[in-house]
């Protein structure tokens, strides 16, 4: 599985051969730098550790340094390691937005955006009671959750009930993205659609 790391620049449209509207993600994707080889015969399995975005010496550890000096890089601020990588790497060598190509599909993981404390109809889509049902001597019942469970058995609120809470900040994946244009002097890959996360967020690219 091959992939690379990137940075979530913003959405923009294209408009493809046939004069079709697209609506794509602008990712900043590498150039990766390959800090680890790992192989079956030391770890038991095949994989490339990569790095991505410089950083200061000054905020690195002594274990990190150590770390990116053996790949004769400079400290970086993302590492992730990507198994049974398709593509034959050594150590301290870069990968770049060659490895795809327009038309490829890919999956690319992100953490959306960070919601906050929500109520139940923000998070789950509750209804609430409504203004229809605004009577029988309810008030300021419109936005609430309702019943938690049952009284004396089993006297607690079961696991897994939805309620409040807070909402956004998760790990989601968005699977079969099409890429509709590379441009490698750029560094830069346009996905057909929308990617989890904020402008300036890292996201893996996996194909």
């Amino acid at each position: 599985m091959s992939g690379l790391i990137g940075k979530k620049i913003g959405m923009t449209s294209f408009f493809d051969a046939n004069g079709k509207y697209l609506p794509c993600t602008v990712i900043e994707a590498g150039p990766c730098v390959v800090t680890q080889v790992k192989t079956n015969d030391k770890e038991g399995y095949t994989s490339l550790q990569l790095a991505f975005d410089d950083k200061k010496e000054k905020h690195s550890s002594d274990a990190m340094k150590g770390h990116f000096s053996k790949a004769n890089t400079s400290p970086k601020r993302k590492v992730v390691e990507f198994r049974h990588f398709e593509v034959s790497k050594n150590l301290g060598d870069t990968v770049t937005v060659d490895i795809f190509a327009e038309g490829d599909f890919v999956d690319v993981i992100g953490t959306s955006k960070g919601k906050g404390f929500q109520g139940v109809v923000k998070r789950h889509g509750f209804s609430g009671v409504g203004h229809a049902n605004k009577s029988h001597g309810q008030h300021d019942r419109e936005r609430a959750p309702g019943s938690l469970g049952a009284s004396s058995d089993p006297s607690r609120v079961m696991k897994g009930l939805r309620m409040a809470g807070r909402m956004g900040g998760n790990r989601k994946k968005i699977q079969n993205l099409q890429v509709v244009k590379i441009m490698p002097e750029k560094n830069v890959i346009l996905v057909k659609g929308s990617i989890p996360g904020a402008k300036g967020s890292y996201v893996l690219i996996e194909k």
